[in-house]
């Protein structure tokens, strides 16, 4: 017998209905408040910047492209189903292309060295460690 082999059979007979009952209980919890938590606000509107304004402000309800100028060209901004994304951008690397749609309220795209980027908003604003 190994050592997990012992440890479970010593330790599996004194668990009692109540303590599983607790486990349950506690899981069930935990997943219930992940979902409350982590779950984004539906988005209503876009907040598009360009070198750290606000270029505009769009409602996501009709579906559009959107031309940002930055320092190194223009990037594009589409908008289809409720949904943003940047479609294309001068940038090297395509960061912000890969990132793909974004749809819940917080969610953000960042075009660092186009100095352009899209947020999504909604009622209630979604935190996160990063916003402290």
């Amino acid at each position: 017998m190994n050592s997990y082999e012992s440890v479970h059979a010593a330790i599996l007979p004194h668990i009692k209905l109540g303590d599983w009952l607790t486990i349950l209980l506690g899981g069930i919890f935990v997943a219930l408040l992940a979902l409350k938590l982590w779950s984004g606000d539906i988005a209503d509107k876009a907040v598009i910047r360009s070198g750290g304004k606000i270029f505009r402000e769009v409602p996501l309800s009709p579906d559009q492209q959107i031309e940002v100028p930055g320092p190194i060209g223009v990037s594009v901004i589409s908008i289809q189903n409720r949904k943003a994304r940047i479609t294309s951008d001068p940038s090297p690397r395509q960061y912000c292309v890969r990132q793909g749609w974004l749809q819940q309220a917080g969610e953000i795209a960042l075009c660092l060295p186009n100095q352009v980027s899209v947020e999504l908003t909604g009622s209630t604003k979604k935190y996160d460690s990063l916003n402290y």
